[in-house]
């Protein structure tokens, strides 16, 4: 063996003896004189705490982990000087086992291999003050200076492991509380020249994550498993950590956090979370409760993307931390409270930090959906901006878009209000809305919806509309209806309107909607509108949802109690037998009814005026009319109104014109017909160049009284009568008949079906001549001139008897 290499050999030999010996020597110096060097040990460590530290047991572990110098330490306890007011521990380990290098020691280095730390308790504690039980180990920095070289060594850890170790950060000023049960932590650590870098496996229960105690904890009771690769940087203060995955529960989360410590007053930390293919009630379930909570009450079918990015400290008071989470989901059904959105898609955005420097918290909070598409009860709607504002009292921002066929509508109205076939519908809305236990309530809306060329089947009225097209534009607070084209049979209605302050008066008072429509119309039937005379029909009880403050549910409220001031110009108005031309109208409709207002058309030769009002009843609608007709043909005139429900007396028997004041009541069925003797009222009536055709109580007085005069065409130049209508009975007041066959003065009741009693003096004389006679006191001096015959028609027994009126005075 060269004389070099045994040189080598000898000097390895006596190093590795050395080594040997010394560790040797310090375990059985240790051994023998363990209660001196603990006691020196827990002098000298006292000497840097403020407080109390102690150290029940110390023993070395001989030719543990050689050469290194082992020792385990037993019961080791380190409380600060306030324990006794806070009661918290800041350590209580049961086994504190730690490896040394030797080889360090003699470079005056205390590098330590492995620090083993079991059955342990840490608990950082912060009283509501902010003073904390870490001010055990403050330095005396005065010291330091004074004596540089005490604590000028360096310490270095190489491996590190924990198991059942409870670590608590609770901080009662800032409401913090983190609470970890660690099964499981080793390690392994190095020190480049920036800081030191460490790898380690973490089998951890996170029972509390309380980043604000007061809104409860993030992951709490989820088990954390995952391997990390950490970093801390000199220059910068910074410790890097990233593990991927970490798993969290069963879902496997890419975790990157940077908790920055230098030059701060507490430690900050960033921590960017990405969860791939998550469940909406897994990822919610990770959340704070207040969070939870909120989350909760929605619901998305399929898996998401979540991106999750978390700022704040782990000192102070800021409320935080801040939180902005992002998610995509595609193709999901949605579930909100009150529905379901099927088919959707969108990015989402979450933030707790809306306004910049106003805090982190629900007052503060934000939810941003954009690009989002869906279907809601078959309707397909698009929303490229939608925004939930302060989830303390929410408000809901967003535009709406939607185009669909118009029968898609039946779905999303559910037969409350109408029915809709062919024809196309789009919406562009821009709505405000607040948000009453997570529903959409009451929205503020601006843009226009727009029906083209659809059937239209409104159910409460039962009125059915074919090829009709409408406009709304929400307009500030107003609505405006405009290229409005109703087609009903063969009825025709062009239509433009306002309501003044809707969107105030929809949800708060909708008895004060005033609806206010310009209408024209080139032809109306109105026999094809029938279904406004019949009472209005609601939604069953089932379905009647009252103020619910959703525009849908509203709708049907509003229709029962708004009403509509209607300007109408038709220029040919159909009903039966009734056509009416120039017609004009102004109508008010109220809740039980319609005020008529300015009616006037021309009729017949002539033209009428009604005003007045009707009342819908579900027996029978009732009407009170003030009617005025001018110069209009009789026979016409009665034909176009059904002889107004007298059998005897008819448009046949009638010629000449008619000008007329009525001040009357009645009745008239859902099927427009004028209800049988049901017309009260006061009539008077002027007759010019009229005549009585064969009029059956006067041809039955004609064949007692006149049997050789033509009773069966009298002519009657003129006549001014006024008539009592109460029922089935007309009170004649006193009435003078001058016609071509006879004079006749008429007084009595007329029995539409029973009760006749008419009293008539007619003067046996022929007036045949009088029409030539131009001077009026000769004509009324010779009007009732020779025999006048006092008769009276009165029924008796149901039938009609014709006699002398022995009452006549």
């Amino acid at each position: 063996m060269p004389k070099w290499l045994k040189t080598s050999l000898k000097i390895i030999a006596g190093f590795i003896l050395l080594i040997v010996v010394v560790v040797i020597g310090f375990t059985l110096y240790i051994t023998y004189n363990k209660t001196k060097v603990l006691k020196m040990v827990n002098d000298q460590l006292a000497k840097s705490v403020d407080g109390t530290l102690t150290i029940g047991d110390m023993s070395p572990r001989f030719f543990k982990g050689f050469p290194d110098v082992s020792l385990t330490l037993k019961n080791v306890i380190i409380r600060d000087k306030n324990f006794a007011q806070h009661k918290h521990t800041l350590l209580d380990a049961k086994d504190f086992n730690i490896s040394v290098n030797t080889a360090a020691l003699f470079r005056g280095t205390i590098d330590i291999n492995h620090i083993d730390i079991s059955d342990a308790a840490i608990d950082l504690f912060t009283d509501s003050t902010g003073y904390s039980n870490t001010a055990v180990f403050k330095k005396d920095h005065k010291k330091v200076k004074d004596n540089p070289s005490e604590g000028s060594s360096s310490t270095q850890l190489k491996e590190f492991s924990l198991s059942n170790v409870t670590f608590t950060v609770d901080d009662r000023k800032a409401h913090k509380l983190f609470n970890f049960a660690v099964n499981d932590i080793n390690g392994k650590m190095n020190y480049p020249d920036s800081g030191w870098r460490a790898k380690f496996h973490s089998d951890v229960m996170a029972k509390s994550m309380a980043f604000n105690s007061l809104r409860g904890s993030f992951i709490k009771n989820q088990q954390l498993k995952g391997d990390f690769d950490a970093g801390y940087n000199e220059k910068t203060g910074k410790i890097n950590v990233s593990v991927l995955p970490l798993n969290i529960g069963d879902s496997p989360f890419k975790i990157n956090a940077v908790f920055a410590t230098a030059d701060k007053p507490s430690a900050t930390f960033t921590i960017n979370i990405v969860a791939d293919q998550i469940l909406w009630r897994r990822a919610s379930s990770l959340l704070a409760p207040n969070i939870t909570e909120v989350l909760n009450r929605f619901n998305i079918s399929k898996p998401m993307d979540v991106t999750c990015n978390l700022n704040g400290s782990f000192g102070g008071n800021d409320g935080g931390p801040k939180i902005y989470v992002t998610a995509k989901v595609k193709d999901s059904k949605i579930t909100i409270p009150g529905g379901d959105l099927d088919n959707c898609s969108f990015d989402g955005i979450y933030s707790n930090n809306y306004v910049k420097d106003k805090g982190y918290g629900d007052d503060n909070s934000i939810i941003k959906l954009t690009s989002l598409k869906g279907t809601y009860n078959h309707l397909p709607f698009t929303i490229d901006t939608g925004s939930i504002i302060n989830l303390e009292k929410p408000v809901a921002t967003g535009n709406f878009r939607s185009s669909f066929p118009a029968a898609d509508l039946n779905w999303f109205l559910q037969d409350d209000v109408a029915k809709f076939n062919n024809g196309s519908a789009d919406m562009n809305l821009r709505y405000t809305a607040d948000v009453v236990d997570y529903k959409i309530n009451k929205p503020i809306i601006r843009g226009s919806i727009n029906l083209r060329n659809t059937d239209i089947y409104y159910l409460p009225r039962n009125l059915k509309l074919k090829n009709s097209s409408i406009s709304l534009n929400f307009i500030g607070n107003d609505l405006v209806l405009n290229n409005i084209r109703l087609q009903s049979g063969k009825s025709i209605v062009t239509m433009e309107g306002r309501v003044k302050n809707f969107l105030n008066l929809y949800y708060n008072a909708p008895e004060k909607i005033l609806l206010t429509w310009q209408i024209r119309s080139p032809q109306l039937y109105l026999g094809e509108f029938l279904g406004f005379l019949s009472e209005r029909k609601s939604a069953p009880a089932a379905k009647r949802r009252g103020n619910s403050g959703n525009i849908v549910d509203q709708l049907s409220t509003v229709l029962d109690k708004g009403k509509a001031e209607m300007h109408m110009q038709v220029a040919k108005v159909y009903y039966k037998k009734f056509l009416a031309t120039d017609a004009r109208a102004d109508l008010l409709t109220t809740d039980n009814g319609i005020i008529i207002q300015n009616i006037g058309l021309k009729h017949s030769g002539g033209s009428l005026t009604i005003n007045g009002r009707m009342m819908q009843g579900k027996a029978l609608n009732k009407f009170a009319v003030n009617t005025t007709v001018s110069h209009v043909n009789m026979r016409e005139f009665f034909y176009a109104f059904n002889n107004f429900g007298l059998q005897d007396f008819t448009y046949e028997n009638l010629q000449g014109f008619l000008s007329a004041k009525t001040n009357i009541t009645g009745g008239i069925t859902d099927a427009g017909n004028l209800a049988p003797h049901s017309i009260a009222g006061n009539l008077d009536l002027s007759l010019r160049d009229a005549a009585l055709l064969n009029f059956k109580p006067l041809m039955g007085v004609g064949k007692f009284a006149f049997p050789f005069r033509n009773l069966k065409n009298i002519r009657i130049p003129k006549l001014d009568g006024h008539f009592t209508v109460n029922g089935d009975m007309i009170t004649i007041k006193p009435l003078e008949v001058s016609s071509s066959v006879l004079n006749v003065d008429v007084a009595g009741f007329y029995g539409l079906t029973k009760g006749t009693d008419i009293a008539l003096d007619i003067p046996l004389r022929n007036p045949g001549k009088d029409s030539l006679i131009t001077d009026k006191v000769e004509l009324a001096r010779k009007r009732f001139k020779g025999i006048v015959l006092h008769i009276r028609a009165h029924e008796e027994n149901g039938k009609m008897k014709i006699g002398w009126n022995k009452n006549h005075k």
